[in-house]
């Protein structure tokens, strides 16, 4: 009778110490990154010619009011934007400077990580959510990071992957 006592608190402790490790995607919740700024998308990396981990930039120019990034172990991630816009300044159309023409924004993390042995990148995407035409979105999800995720980077980006702002300076 004791031992079958001291089997079942023996599991009991292993499940408690074992079930919530299995509720998180690979992480323990730490921070991985915690960006406070972002910079936004400018010559030469518009367009497909000098892409960022396989992403390429928007088409035109971008400026941003204010930006940060929380990602951590587990895949949870927060960004928040304010005023990323087009440039009020060439190549951008009169029309089109200061102002948001994308309706929704994603967050990008890219890794780079190891597949067959060899080094890889890895774009993991958040569900998009509504920006405003001020430039104004905040994303809370979780994504699927891969293991290992080394050099994390975060881009604000279209439903297409064009980013628009990403973690730097």
């Amino acid at each position: 009778m004791k031992v079958s006592l001291l089997a079942v608190i023996a599991a009991a402790i292993a499940a408690a110490l074992v079930l919530p490790a299995l509720g998180q995607s690979g992480g323990d919740g730490r921070e991985v990154l915690d960006a406070k700024v972002l910079a936004p998308v400018v010559e030469p990396y518009t367009g497909g010619t000098n892409p960022i981990r396989t992403l390429a930039g928007g088409g035109l120019p971008w400026q941003i009011d204010a930006g940060q990034a929380d990602l951590r172990s587990d895949g949870r991630i927060h960004v928040e934007v304010e005023g990323l816009v087009l440039a009020r300044r060439a190549p951008v159309p009169l029309t089109l400077q200061g102002t948001n023409p994308i309706p929704h924004f994603k967050a990008v993390v890219s890794c780079q990580t190891i597949t067959g042995g060899a080094a890889a990148v890895a774009n993991v995407s958040t569900a998009a959510v509504p920006a405003s035409t001020t430039g104004d979105a905040e994303i809370d999800d979780t994504v699927s990071l891969p293991s290992p995720c080394f050099a994390p980077i975060v881009f604000v980006t279209s439903t297409g992957n064009a980013w628009f702002a990403v973690t730097g300076r």
